[in-house]
């Protein structure tokens, strides 16, 4: 297939640019997997379409304040994005303006709080950059460093917590799992009231999920790898949920890829690790997810991708397409997507008029 073909048209107006004052009070699209039928609603929907005996799966990670903006000692300015811990205070990270920060040449921050110095060059921007401090790293960082807002987002964020999720506690993400920033902990509260369960991941988000697709032949195109991993009592929920006859329900495409990448070949989960650079494409075929929660993505961006192998590509384009008719919110700080089987969805009506008047919209 071709890149060309998960493209869409989107007006630059509907890339939401700040979080709304009530994490749930985005919108819900609802596309069926099977039939591709669509019906719109409140994120406070998601709940018709959960099961009692369902698992919601959750990626834990939280995002640093990865975003570090310095001088060199010419004064000339720099930045760093800190993408990986490679340890011994050395990290990976994408580098500007990277033509001037060769190797041996030093970045201060914060009034020399914190030093920076270029060990490696690496492809695309890439550093591997040792750092010099006093006291505890994560502390400094939290004081100098930004949250890495996507360049789509030119506004600043006012509360950096609005770019968590309400259940992250694995610090080591350079982009939130945008899916799970729609819950609010009274939601979530109310969906475990229903009988369904929940499960945690982690999986450390990169730049390499947002990398643009640059080969013509989607198949060419290779992801960048991210540590991922699953526990022994998530491991044991997951095989208990499927032997019970419960769906697995995937808050975003971080939680999809870490289960695609640890599942056994029979379907079976074990506890464990590794580094995952899985692709998925249309022509996947998926042993661990039986529906998923989204956000809407980049045009010929890899999270499409992943969103028509799960749902058919025609599908998701027109889905997509209505979104659009009927003004969404997209990207990082969006409306949200269900997507899986709506045949036993029932929810208590509602027209499109009442969903653009509510104030928290």
């Amino acid at each position: 297939m071709k890149t060309q073909d998960f493209w869409y048209d989107l007006p630059p107006e509907l890339i939401a640019q700040t979080p709304l004052p009530r994490r749930d009070a985005s919108r819900l699209l609802m596309l069926d997997r099977e039939t591709g039928e669509t019906r719109h609603g409140h994120f406070t929907d998601i709940v018709y379409c959960l099961r009692p005996g369902d698992c919601l799966v959750m990626n834990d990670s939280r995002v640093l304040p990865a975003r570090l903006l310095g001088n060199r000692p010419t004064g000339g300015a720099a930045e760093l994005l800190l993408l990986r811990d490679l340890g011994g205070n050395r990290w990976e990270c994408l580098a500007k303006p990277a033509r001037k920060l060769t190797q041996g040449q030093e970045v201060l921050f914060g009034q020399g709080e914190l030093v920076g110095k270029v060990v490696q060059e690496l492809p695309e921007g890439g550093r591997i950059v040792e750092f010099s401090y006093q006291g505890i790293f994560l502390e400094v960082l939290d004081r100098l460093g930004k949250m890495p807002l996507p360049p789509y987002i030119k506004e600043e964020l006012g509360d950096r917590e609005r770019y968590q999720t309400v259940y992250s506690r694995e610090t080591g993400s350079a982009a939130a799992p945008t899916a799970g920033l729609h819950f609010t902990k009274e939601l979530l509260e109310k969906i475990r009231e229903m009988g369904v369960s929940e499960a945690f991941i982690t999986l450390h988000v990169g730049l390499g999920t947002f990398r643009p697709v640059k080969a013509e032949d989607i198949s060419q195109h290779h992801m960048h790898s991210e540590l991922c991993r699953i526990n022994e009592e998530t491991a044991a929920l997951l095989n208990r949920t499927r032997e019970q006859g419960g769906r697995i329900v995937c808050v975003g495409t971080t939680s999809c890829r870490t289960l695609e990448s640890l599942v056994g070949e029979d379907g079976r989960f074990s506890p464990g690790s590794r580094w995952t650079d899985i692709f998925i494409y249309p022509g996947y075929k998926f042993k661990a997810m039986d529906a998923l929660i989204t956000n809407f993505h980049l045009p010929e961006s890899t999270l499409v991708m992943l969103v028509s192998a799960f749902a058919g590509r025609e599908k998701v384009l027109a889905a997509y397409q209505e979104a659009v008719r009927q003004r969404y919110r997209f990207f990082s700080f969006g409306d949200a997507m269900f997507i899986g089987d709506l045949s036993k969805v029932s929810i208590p009506a509602k027209n499109q008029e009442e969903i653009d008047e509510d104030p928290g919209l």
